[in-house]
This record gives C-alpha cells, sequence and structure tokens, in this order.
C-alpha cells in the first residue's frame, strides 16, 4: 500500500491540468479585480515617480536664434513652442519633465565671452544631473535649396538606443504627418551635443524653415501639435520596446 504522502502525490498529478486551470482563472480574476488594478496603478506609479525621467532641450534661444525662414520666423521660437507641447503630453503620462530652457533666453552669463559655448556646456550639465532615460533637443532645418522639406531625426554614431529612439521618431513623424517624407533617421558624430551627451539622445530636425510651405506650417499651433504628437508617439514606442526587451543602454547616464 502507497503511504499518504505518494498518494497526495499521483491525486496532484491526475489533476494537475484542473488545478491549473483553477490557478490560471484566479490569476485573471486578480489582475480585473480592483486589487489588481490597483497593483498596476502602484507599479506604474513607483516607475515613472522614480526612474523615468525625460529631458526636451528647446534648441538655441537668446541671441541665438537658430536659423531664420524666408518669413523671418525664428527657429528658437518655434522649438520652445514644440517643447512645450511635447512637455504636456509626458506629464499627462506622470513622466517628469525638465526642460533645459522655459523662456526665449540662452543658457550663458551675459559678460561670458563665448556665450555659444557656454550655453552648449549649461546644456550638458543640465542633461548629466537630471540622468534622464533619454533626451529629445528639438530643432529645425535649412537649406539653400528650398525645395527640401521633411523632418529628420539625428543620433550618436555608435549609440544603439539613441538610433532606435531616431528611428522610432522618424517613422511616428511619417505617421503623424503623413507628408510623404522619406527621410532616414542619420548618425552623427561631430554635433557637440550629440557627442557629449553620456545618455540615448536625438536631435529632431522637425521641419525646413527654407522650404516656404513648411515655414508656414510650423508658425501655427495646429501643425506644432502635430509635431509635439509625432515626438510623444516616438518616444512612448521606443520607451515600451525598451522596457518589454530589458534593453541596457550601451551609453547610460
Amino acid at each position: 500500500m502507497k503511504d499518504n504522502g505518494e498518494t497526495c502525490f499521483i491525486r496532484v498529478k491526475k489533476y494537475k491540468h484542473i488545478i491549473l486551470l483553477l490557478l490560471f482563472g484566479a490569476i485573471i480574476w486578480f489582475a480585473k479585480s480592483s486589487a489588481g488594478e490597483r497593483f498596476a496603478e502602484v507599479f506604474s506609479e513607483k516607475e515613472t515617480s522614480e526612474e523615468v525621467v525625460v529631458v526636451i532641450d528647446a534648441g538655441h534661444g537668446g541671441v541665438d536664434p537658430g536659423k531664420v525662414g524666408s518669413s523671418g520666423t525664428q527657429e528658437k521660437e518655434i522649438n520652445l513652442q514644440i517643447a512645450f507641447k511635447l512637455a504636456e503630453r509626458l506629464k499627462n503620462d506622470g513622466i517628469q519633465v525638465i526642460m533645459t530652457r522655459e523662456a526665449d533666453k540662452g543658457l550663458y552669463r551675459e559678460t561670458a565671452q563665448n556665450k555659444k559655448r557656454e550655453d552648449m556646456e549649461e546644456r550638458i550639465r543640465l542633461i548629466t544631473k537630471a540622468e534622464p532615460v533619454c533626451v529629445i533637443s528639438i530643432h529645425q532645418n535649412s537649406f539653400p535649396d528650398e525645395s527640401c522639406k521633411g523632418a529628420q531625426m539625428f543620433y550618436y554614431q555608435g549609440s544603439e538606443q539613441s538610433k532606435r529612439l531616431a528611428e522610432m521618431l522618424q517613422k511616428t513623424f511619417v505617421e503623424t504627418l503623413q507628408d510623404g517624407n522619406k527621410r532616414q533617421a542619420k548618425a552623427n558624430s561631430e554635433y557637440y551635443l550629440l557627442r557629449k551627451t553620456t545618455c540615448p539622445i536625438v536631435i529632431a530636425e522637425c521641419g525646413f524653415l527654407s522650404n516656404p510651405t513648411e515655414e508656414a506650417l510650423l508658425v501655427t499651433g495646429e501643425y506644432q501639435d502635430k509635431v509635439a504628437e509625432a515626438l510623444y508617439q516616438g518616444f512612448v514606442q521606443w520607451w515600451t520596446e525598451r522596457k518589454v526587451g530589458n534593453l541596457d543602454e550601451d551609453r547610460d547616464c
């Protein structure tokens, strides 16, 4: 005669499929219950409050207007408006947002001999201190040929996560603006901000101010909303992919 322990083992083995079904049902019930929802909510709150910090860098400012369009549009103004719109979307998701500037001023002392250099060094200092999951630096493009148009993302050559973020942003720009843009995300090892930032970073050239049609669009709040939405959607897709894949950045803050 088998002892009680062996008999119990046989019974568990015989009915293990029933036990597994009951266990699976209990898990589903918990996930759909208020307790399960609260568990997910607490986890999400913990993650966003402790981990997810994004730096939004509105390029130029102060004495540096950036690119100037054919109608006199100054890049620094458009960059800041888009930055605010992107920040609002991220904050609505509970993400901590740090903006390198929130007004029409550069990050330099008025007495600085080289304002541009001091401005860039201060941006790097703010980024390093923030320890963000990524940096999105917002800019506008320009080229002597007025026919050039379309957003294009630039990333630091050799950073796989920066590349992936740039590719995601490039894709969501096409999907959101639906302007037939065929440009591809492009590597760069010369831009100061890309070289000196040690976490995933993308310079988002959102359009060409040298193109009269795009310039006219970029000054409107409606189009700026679309650009901000494209940036937001690209970040969400990148961050979701990174968390699910548990990817480690080769260059990290």
